[in-house]
């Protein structure tokens, strides 16, 4: 496929004006350490942080835990209760995967294969960032995505993160994982429906538009939106959300004892960091991510994919 091709084919799927602007950013900034997004300075853009991160970690002695941690995802589980849940879906399942950084995670992709084979769920969402690197090629990033998503059952929503240039949709959807760009998609058990919502990347590319997305929810419906980075918490919750899932965090990757993160880097305070929370009556849950970036080690903040239960009743 030519690039020209690429181009129209993205035109097509996502609009001339939402394609051609994810495509501009991207080659203007993509690779790009100071400015742009959300926060002022990405790490993730710096050439040469891995070599240094790997450097202090081997000084101190843990750089070898750390590869270790990395490959031990586990599995945690979230209960969110509302009232304005329908009926017909309580004790519905969400699997919740985020921040795969699929081709610099070989060890954790394969731990996550492990754990999803006989896992029960109804729904599957993937919240973002699919390779490593923030630019460059991204084919092994999602040869190795290809894998993962053979081993989940659909119905498989999913959106793009900071790490993932446009050009990803046409192949993750191919796959089977239907990418909601600003969209908003129904699911439905018995005679009920959910509505689940999905915006481009809110943090680096600032491509998200929660207006579009939600624009088909009626008030009364219960609504679920899938974004990269939980920075965008407030605009969801006076949207009317019900629930927000996200990542990117990475729960700070490298933290002190007790899970206390060195960094986020993101905005937002560091309770919306990792896991659940609530903010104005919408539930929220912060992903700290299957993979790892920048460096595949992890410190006091072990990989997950996270199982989550709705149920029916009032809020916790």
């Amino acid at each position: 496929m030519s690039k020209d091709t690429d181009v129209a084919a993205l035109e097509r799927r996502l609009g001339k004006v939402h394609a051609r602007q994810r495509l501009g950013i991207e080659d203007a900034h993509e690779a790009q350490v100071f400015g742009q997004g959300l926060n002022f300075f990405h790490i993730e853009n710096w050439y040469s942080s891995h070599a240094v991160i790997r450097a202090v970690l081997q000084l101190t002695g843990l750089y070898g835990r750390g590869r270790r941690n990395a490959a031990h995802v586990r599995l945690t589980t979230n209960r969110v209760a509302s009232h304005r849940l329908p009926s017909d879906f309580d004790g519905f399942r969400i699997l919740h995967l985020s921040d795969l950084h699929a081709d610099m995670s070989g060890g954790a992709m394969k731990r996550v294969r492990q754990l999803v084979c006989d896992l029960p769920y109804d729904l599957c969402v993937l919240t973002g960032d699919y390779r490593g690197k923030t630019f460059g090629p991204f084919k092994a990033a999602l040869d190795t995505v290809e894998e993962v998503v053979a081993a989940l059952r659909p119905p498989i929503f999913g959106v793009l993160g900071n790490h993932d240039t446009v050009r990803m949709v046409p192949r993750l959807e191919a796959m089977g994982v239907r990418m909601l760009m600003n969209e908003c998609a129904l699911v439905e058990r018995g005679n009920a429906r959910i509505h689940v919502a999905g915006v481009d990347d809110p943090h680096f590319f600032r491509a998200d538009n929660i207006e579009k997305a939600a624009a088909d929810i009626p008030d009364e419906a219960f609504s679920i939106l899938l974004a990269h980075t939980p920075e965008i918490y407030r605009q969801a919750a006076h949207a009317g959300f019900d629930l927000m899932l996200a990542g990117h965090t990475h729960g700070g990757q490298i933290c002190l004892p007790g899970q206390v993160p060195l960094t986020l880097s993101s905005d937002l305070p560091r309770r919306f960091g990792a896991g659940a929370w609530r903010y104005h009556g919408m539930a929220g849950y912060t992903s700290v991510g299957a993979g790892s970036s920048v460096v595949a080690v992890r410190l006091n903040c072990l990989p997950e994919i996270t199982l989550h239960e709705l149920r029916c009743g009032p809020a916790q």
